[in-house]
């Protein structure tokens, strides 16, 4: 598959040469970052918009450029356990390998606009601003880091120099040599499971579904990359009590029961606003199905729930972490991170006392760190 589109490619410093990818007899060349393995003339961007070919081999076009950055609590990546409290730097650049038509973040995945990228920063810098803004963690967020992989790969490795840990949100789409690769460099991940059914996922995705469920299972199975999911509940489309038996119950047993789930409400969005908002109760049945399927850790999101949004411990029901929004407004858990109740371990990456960011939203600079 390839794009079919031809803008302007000029080498410069945003433009790097990548690894995954080979030439064909044909004279084109065939990108190996992910399952569409778009096939590109000269001059020809895949679908994602920021890999092409250029002088025969696929390059990078948008290294070191961002469509902004903005200091986030963790919770709202969403991740509920790892290290709970604390401010991400987060950021993204533009472009996407799917083609979801519900995007929630259409204006910067859909871009095809150099200029929606607004702000440079080299990865020593963006590594520098994370320590100045004392934030715990640098996210790959906005739109999906697997197609910026060079830049985020870069940027994990300064951040690690300096104590900052690294996040990749993403929708898991993509192929089984790069991921290795990509996440040997990541500490958390929030995958974004966006439905159940190959129908789903083909029909409004444009993607398929298996190559998302390997990558979940490479994730838990052969890293120690701490994995959190999301599945955004779309009426009509995916929120049926069939399908998130199906979903729950395979990530019961493909993944184990401490992942933790998130069920989050859809609005109607980019090519879906003719689709009504998830209502309340759907989030709250889908938690219900998933605990009674095993989960010990399920959340609901984009709706004001306390019950759906705090931690519990799975083996007496404590209360471990209560949460208004991305507010932490009580923490019982022990410096080990155990249930004070019966000493049952909950799963996640905790410090002995959570962070106190709160639910603020700080829009960075980058110019000011250079």
């Amino acid at each position: 598959m390839a794009q079919g589109e031809e803008t302007a490619i000029r080498p410069g410093p945003d433009t790097v040469p990548t690894r995954h990818w080979h030439a064909l007899e044909d004279g084109r060349v065939q990108c190996d970052l992910c399952p569409r393995e778009c096939r590109l003339h000269e001059g020809q961007r895949g679908l994602c918009f920021v890999r092409a070919n250029l002088g025969g081999r696929v390059v990078l076009t948008t290294y070191g450029r961002s469509s902004g950055f903005c200091v986030d609590p963790i919770e709202k990546k969403p991740l509920n356990h790892f290290l709970p409290g604390t401010p991400v730097l987060s950021f993204g650049t533009a472009g996407c390998n799917l083609a979801c038509k519900f995007c929630q973040n259409w204006d910067i995945s859909k871009s095809r606009e150099i200029d929606t990228l607004a702000d440079r920063a080299e990865p020593h810098t963006l590594a520098r601003a994370a320590r100045a803004l004392e934030c715990r963690s640098v996210a790959f967020t906005y739109n999906d880091p697997v197609i910026f992989m060079e830049y985020a790969i870069d940027v994990a490795d300064a951040c690690h120099e300096v104590g900052v840990r690294t996040v990749a949100v993403t929708a898991g789409y993509i192929s089984p040599g790069p991921r290795a690769e990509f996440f040997a460099h990541m500490d958390a991940a929030n995958v974004d499971l966006k439905g159940f059914s190959e129908r789903f996922y083909w029909k409004l995705t444009g993607g398929h579904l298996e190559p998302v469920l390997d990558t979940l299972r490479y994730i838990r199975r052969e890293t120690r990359v701490w994995l959190e999911i999301t599945t955004l509940l779309i009426p009509g489309a995916n929120d049926s009590d069939a399908e998130l038996e199906a979903m729950t119950a395979w990530i019961a047993e493909n993944l184990g029961p401490d992942v933790p789930l998130h069920f989050t409400a859809f609005h109607p969005d980019w090519k879906m606003t003719d689709v009504a908002p998830t209502p309340p109760q759907t989030l709250t049945r889908a938690r219900c199905i998933a605990l009674r399927n095993g989960l010990r850790y399920v959340y609901t999101g984009n709706v004001h729930d306390e019950e759906g949004g705090s931690t519990y411990c799975h083996q007496c029901g404590t209360r471990l972490i209560a949460r208004d929004w991305y507010v932490i407004t009580d923490w019982n858990l022990s410096a080990e991170g155990r249930c004070p109740a019966c000493g049952t371990a909950c799963a996640g990456v905790f410090e002995p006392q959570p962070g106190a960011w709160g639910a603020r939203r700080l829009p960075v600079r980058l110019a000011a760190f250079g």
